[in-house]
This record gives structure tokens, C-alpha cells and sequence, in this order.
């Protein structure tokens, strides 16, 4: 029982022990030999009128509260040809798959998934040249099929021509099909 009044007490003492506060130096309050620091002067605070905001564009407002029309920005994609009026419907389903791609003479594959990607869906090709080797994505718009790169910049679009086709023209220029 004696042993057991005695590993308690020396359980106490030692939790005791471990609190003992110390500075964030490690050394004691009472012990430390460095000197408080002195304070340092401060620059004067400068006053002042703040000149008129300024628009989004730079240029100070006419009257108060009143901005110049920001210059309209180019789009960064380009506009889309309209499709022929022979053109058919497109279901973005119908899309699915692998196709083989005839660009200006070459041929490749191309394929298609449902997977997001940015504003479309992701889609690939192998043994591709030129702008089709950036092809990383793609989406319908409206009755054509707008293939894009990495950064969602259009590099070709090409409308519905047959059960199994789609013909179209890459934005660098020259024609672009896809059959299956």
C-alpha cells in the first residue's frame, strides 16, 4: 500500500513539475539577462487631398459618378460560319465514340467522350498533324460541332452532313471531315 502512496505522490510532483512556466526562449522570466526594447521614432504622417478615382479604364469620370463606356473588348473565340442549310441536327450522344478524321488530304483518328472538360466535353486525337494535335475537348453548338484546344480556343467546326458524317473547316483554314 506504501508503494502505491508513493508512485502517486511522485506522479503528482511530476506533473507539477512540467508546469512551470517559462519564456518562449526557454529561459526563466526571473533569470533573463536581456534589456527591454526601446521604442524607435516614427516618420511623420503625411495629409492630403487623394486625387478623383479613376474608370476601369483609366480615364477620370466627366461628371461625378459618371464613367466613359469601356472600350468593347475582341472576343477571343472566333465567330462561327453558319452552317449549311442542309445541315441536320446534332445530338451530342450521337457524337460518342472514335471516328477517323480526313484533314486536307491526311487521315487520323479522333475520339469523342461525354467526360468535362472546361465548357465541353473531352476528346483526343491520335495520328493527327497541325491544329488537330491540340484537339482536347469539344461541344455542340446549335447544329455544328466546335472541336477545341487546351486552352478552349475553337480549332475547328463542322456540321452534320450524313447519318455518319460531319464536314466542316479548321479555323487555321482548310477542311476537315469526320466519318465512321
Amino acid at each position: 500500500m506504501q508503494v502505491r502512496h508513493v508512485a502517486t505522490a511522485a506522479a503528482i510532483v511530476l506533473t507539477l513539475a512540467g508546469c512551470q512556466r517559462t519564456t518562449s526562449d526557454g529561459f526563466s522570466s526571473s533569470g533573463s539577462n536581456l534589456a527591454p526594447l526601446e521604442a524607435q521614432p516614427v516618420g511623420g504622417v503625411q495629409s492630403g487631398a487623394l486625387p478623383p478615382p479613376s474608370s476601369p479604364t483609366g480615364v477620370a469620370p466627366t461628371q461625378p459618378g459618371q464613367f466613359p463606356t469601356a472600350p468593347q473588348m475582341a472576343s477571343a473565340t472566333p465567330a462561327m460560319s453558319a452552317p449549311p442549310a442542309t445541315a441536320l441536327d446534332v445530338r451530342k450522344e450521337g457524337m460518342i465514340g472514335n471516328w477517323k478524321v480526313s484533314n486536307n488530304g491526311a487521315s487520323c483518328d479522333m475520339f469523342l467522350t461525354l467526360t468535362n472538360l472546361g465548357s465541353g466535353s473531352r476528346g483526343g486525337t491520335r495520328g493527327c498533324v497541325g491544329a488537330l494535335t491540340t484537339m482536347r475537348s469539344w461541344e455542340v453548338s446549335g447544329k455544328q460541332v466546335v472541336l477545341k484546344d487546351l486552352s478552349g480556343s475553337p480549332i475547328a467546326t463542322l456540321y452534320k452532313s450524313g447519318d455518319t458524317r460531319y464536314d466542316g473547316s479548321l479555323s487555321s483554314g482548310g477542311s476537315i471531315s469526320l466519318s465512321r
